[in-house]
């Protein structure tokens, strides 16, 4: 991949001796001096970055801490320790770590802070893969049939030290009030770690672009376009929850007044709704395919039906819709993420252009089904418990989505495919 070159200072000659190379030829830059090519040491490297991304999205976590115990009444309920700890907490809850607040279990995860902590280690994961691009065996290496180890040790390191971060902040965090467990905070770091910081890592070190050219071409455009599928079902939801918002605006605005919020309580608690704008975003996807999502034990909110008991005072569940019977329009909410699902694919594999009927079809179903996995996992993801008694059931339930997303989107995919195939046959006739 890189070679190794000689530090400054030495002469041509020597440093031709020093690396094996014949004395007197050309410097790869042509300059007519030898540059320094010094790998970056791939422990250090990588066990920084992880503790360095860990870092980045808790220290963002802990400045909101302090900014809402001063907003909540300037400070004058407990101290800024208490706000550093609540902010930990959070932080360790969007990692998966449940939290026992006075007798009653919190599950739920905060998704827009999973997100923000899932985007800073993506990015800290391709700078270091960038920094270790030079580690491995070279091209006639691998040729000789060396392993190259370079990404999965780099991944271990990483995902090392991002979970220390995330030990010691338990330690600093836990209170007899307020536990986390230190257990699910140490898989959810693990997991996020590994599942993000691994394919940036791979990305930054220019892996994965040399292991893509070595995949069929059909695998390449299944995955672009499931990503943007997920991108487009992604925006109808927010899209709906908006919606839901403002239909249901008095109601919101009615939660405010019966929580005799100040200015200060009303901007932390518009942080706390962005900061589960994901969780709602997923209920709607869930709302959308058909099964609906529950607010509470023995509750159901689908388009086509509506049974809901009393509401936590929270500003998004005043958008939530009365019980009784659901309006005319529910009924066609139905069909928005098939249709999503046709437009998304049919765009994106007009990148990837196919003739053939049965490769436009299989490219696209794929990326549906791919989809329909997602949103799956995301359903598992934005569930949980928020308190004791009927809060301890809140979101979709993860099967019946993946029992609707999947042929809905896959179909829908499948359509877009041959839409796209059509178009490209069209234009080369």
């Amino acid at each position: 991949m890189t070679s190794l070159l000689p530090t400054p200072g030495r002469t041509r000659d020597e440093g031709a001796a020093a690396t094996g190379a014949t004395p007197g030829a050309t410097t790869p830059s042509g300059s007519g001096s030898w540059t320094a090519s010094v790998p970056r040491p791939l422990t250090l490297v990588a066990l920084l970055a992880g503790a360095l991304a860990a870092a980045t999205t808790l220290t963002v976590c802990l400045a909101l801490g302090v900014l809402g115990w001063f907003l909540v009444d300037s400070g004058a309920h407990g101290t800024p320790g208490d706000g550093l700890r609540t902010a930990a907490t959070a932080w360790l809850v969007a990692h998966g770590s449940a939290v026992t607040v006075q007798g009653s279990l919190v599950t739920l995860v905060p998704l827009g802070l999973t997100a923000l902590a899932a985007w800073t280690t993506w990015r800290a994961a391709v700078r270091s893969g960038e920094l270790l691009a030079g580690h491995g065996p070279d091209a006639d290496r691998l040729g000789d049939g060396e392993r190259d180890w370079t990404v999965p040790l780099a991944s271990v390191l990483f995902s090392a030290g991002y979970v220390a971060v995330a030990v010691v902040t338990v330690v600093l965090a836990a209170t007899p009030e307020a536990g986390p467990s230190t257990g699910r905070a140490v898989l959810g770091a693990l997991a996020l770690s590994l599942v993000v910081g691994a394919p940036g890592l791979a990305v930054g070190s220019g892996r994965a672009a040399l292991w893509a050219s070595q995949l069929p071409p059909a695998v390449p455009a299944a995955v672009a376009a499931c990503g943007r599928l997920l991108v487009a079902v992604a925006v109808a939801s927010v899209l709906t929850v908006l919606a839901a918002v403002v239909l249901a605006f008095d109601d919101v605005v009615n939660v405010f007044s019966r929580l005799h919020t100040g200015t200060g309580e009303a901007v932390a608690l518009l942080v706390v709704c962005l900061a589960v704008l994901p969780n709602a975003a997923a209920y709607a996807s869930s709302w959308l395919l058909g099964p609906g999502f529950a607010v509470g034990t023995q509750t159901l909110v689908s388009p086509g039906l509506v049974v809901v008991g009393p509401l936590p005072l929270f500003p998004l569940a005043g958008a939530v819709p009365a019980g009784g019977d659901p309006t005319p329009w529910s009924a066609a909410a139905l069909g928005v993420l098939p249709l999503v699902a046709v437009w998304a694919v049919a765009r994106t594999l007009r990148r990837h252009p196919t003739a053939r009927w049965d490769e436009g079809a299989m490219r696209g179903c794929a990326a549906g089904l791919l989809a329909g996995l997602a949103l799956g996992v995301l359903a598992w993801l934005a569930g949980g418990a928020v308190g004791p008694g009927r809060m301890t059931e809140i979101g979709p339930a993860p099967f019946a989505v993946l029992l609707h997303a999947v042929p809905s989107l896959g179909l829908g995919g499948l359509l877009g495919g041959v839409l796209a195939t059509w178009r490209h046959r069209r234009a080369t006739v």
